[in-house]
Order: structure tokens, then sequence, then C-alpha cells
């Protein structure tokens, strides 16, 4: 999926004052000031990237920077004032309502924060409703939707209705419903930040390993930096209808592009977030010794300073006069500080 040059202006006639205004305009920014004095409101501007294929993109930013009103425009729930969303090569923003109508039953998966269930159904019936849609027949709908709810650890509860169940598992009814038609690319929109802590970080959990078994291709909306650095392969931080810098979780954390993606990750403790390749040196000739503490390109700062700090023989400890008062093997100070972290 690519996004080129992306802008949602609201206000009378925004089209064409997009249109006119960035024939006359070089950059983006003054176009954009140029929009805010005609009385148009540029909610998103100039946004452009890919997200790869199987890839789980993380959309986030503070209330108001746009990320909701984007990814309503590349899931095309609003019509893009300009520019290009392109989904296996379509370009969307040119589709007929026909056309859109068939993506969404057939290629996009969306997913909200509110659940949006229907009162009268049951969890089969909800889930399998895309199905319904379009037209097959309820024997088999009933069994692939099956299949999903026991991939969303609802196994015993499809006959269940909505009122029947806790605000975790309605949301994994909306879950469920937005996978069962096979989509390619899924739409979330904060699905768990409505739930309490524990539920949403087990939710988190359960929904890495959907994605691992599925390889969908994810955009993901957050406003939270802990739920972005745990789900996501790249991140894409907005402000003000800008993207401001895309990355990986270890790239915002150790190299943020300026104060405003600074202060997201001001508390997060980098070790649990940066991973061994984000540091390491790469090349033709590689020096190294004789130790081997089996680190890998995947392992977080905190668990490779772990492993090091193993090679290494108990010190002293002493008292604020100088007198030796105990020993204690560095790797058990690190063993602590990443449960003091968790």
């Amino acid at each position: 999926m690519t996004c080129r040059n992306v802008w949602q202006v609201f206000g009378n006639d925004a089209g064409s004052a997009l249109k006119e205004v960035l024939a006359n305009h070089h950059s983006p920014h003054d176009a954009a000031g140029e929009l805010r004095r005609r009385g148009l409101i540029p909610a998103v501007q100039n946004a452009s990237f890919q997200v790869n294929e199987g890839e789980l993109f993380v959309i986030m930013g503070l209330s108001g920077s746009g990320k909701s009103t984007l990814i309503r425009c590349i899931s095309h729930l609003l019509h893009p004032t300009g520019g290009e969303i392109r989904i296996d090569g379509e370009n969307i923003v040119e589709a007929s309502p026909k056309r859109l109508i068939e993506l969404r039953r057939k290629k996009l998966g969306m997913v909200f924060q509110h659940f949006g269930l229907f009162p009268h159904m049951t969890v089969a019936e909800n889930t399998a409703y895309p199905l319904r849609v379009q037209g097959m027949k309820k024997k088999q709908r009933l069994a692939k939707a099956q299949e999903v709810i026991e991939l969303v650890g609802l196994g015993g509860r499809e006959h269940h209705y909505p009122r029947e169940l806790s605000g975790g598992q309605r949301q994994r009814v909306g879950i469920a419903r937005s996978l069962v038609a096979d989509c390619s690319v899924w739409f979330l929109d904060e699905p768990f930040s409505a739930l309490d802590p524990l539920i949403r970080r087990q939710l988190q959990d359960e929904f890495l390993e959907i994605q691992a078994k599925l390889k969908t291709t994810i955009v993901f909306i957050t406003h939270d930096i802990n739920e972005a650095l745990k789900l996501a392969d790249r991140i894409a931080i907005m402000r003000d209808g800008r993207i401001v810098q895309i990355g990986t979780p270890a790239d915002i954390v150790l190299r943020p592009v300026d104060d405003y993606v600074r202060e997201f990750s001001k508390d997060v403790a980098k070790g649990r977030h940066a991973r061994v390749a984000s540091v390491m040196e790469t090349g033709a000739e590689l020096v190294y010794g004789a130790d081997d503490p089996g680190l890998r390109q995947d392992m977080t700062l905190d668990a490779a300073l772990a492993r090091c700090m193993e090679l290494y023989e108990p010190v002293p400890v002493r008292s604020a006069d100088g007198q030796l008062v105990g020993v204690v093997n560095p790797a058990d100070l690190a063993a602590a500080l990443q449960v003091e972290q968790g």
C-alpha cells in the first residue's frame, strides 16, 4: 500500500482551493498556511509513505494530530481532497462507489475503538456478517466464522450475545469480523484504547500472535507510545496534520528528529525497545574477540546487556566510607533492572 501526497482539507470548496494553492506555493508548509488563511482546515498535509506487504505500520500522535483522519482517508471512509492511495497498484481515490463497496467486502478490513456489534446477533452471526453481505451460504459462512472465532480466543462463546461478553471479548468479536473475509489490508483505529490496561496488554499480545500467523498488512492508529513500540515494525509520528518522522521503534527512541518526537519517548525504557541491530557495526571486515555470548540482531539492548555481563565475575559493594559490605553479580543487576521496568 502506498500513499502519495495525501491531503484532507475541510471547508467550502476545499478541493478547488487546494489545487490553486498547490499550484502557487512550493512547499506543503506554505500551502497549509494559505489554506488556513482562507478559513479552511488542512487536517492531513501532504502525507506520503509506503506500507510493505505483511508489515505492521503504526501511525501515532496526540489528539488532533490528524492520525484518525489519515486512516479514514486511506481506508476511504473519507474521500481525500488530494493525492493518491494505491492498494495492490490500484488508486482507490479514483474508485467508483461500486468498486469501493467491493474493496471493503473483499480486501479492506476495519476495526475501530467502538465495537459496532449487532446486539441481536450472536458472536458467530456478528463474525459471519461480512460473508453474509457477500452472499455466502449460511453453513459455509458460519464454518468460516468459527475458524476465526477460534483464532481470536472466543471458542465456546460463539452462541453468546454481545451483552453477555466483557469489553475485551466484544473487541475480539470486532477483530474476528474484520478478519473473516480474508482482507489483504487491515485498518485499526485505536482498537484497544477503551479497555482497561490489563485486558489491553493481553489483547496486544494476542494481536501479535494473530499477525504472526496471518501476515496481514496492517495500519494501526494509537496515541500510546508504549503500544506503538510493542506492536510496530515501523512508526509514523504525526503533528498538526503532518508526518514528522517515520522509522523503526529503535529509530523513534534513539534518534528522534525533533523535540516533539523526543517528548513522546522521554519516559520510555529504551533498553526494552531498541534492538541490537540498531547499534551494531556492519561491513566486510568485522573484528571480535573469542567470547560469544550468543547475541542476536533482534535482541533488545537490555537482554544483550544481561547476556554480555554474564562474562564477568561478581564485583565488590562498598559503603559510603569505603568499607567492603558485599558483592554482586552484574548479570543480577541487569536482570533486576528489567524486572523493575516491567
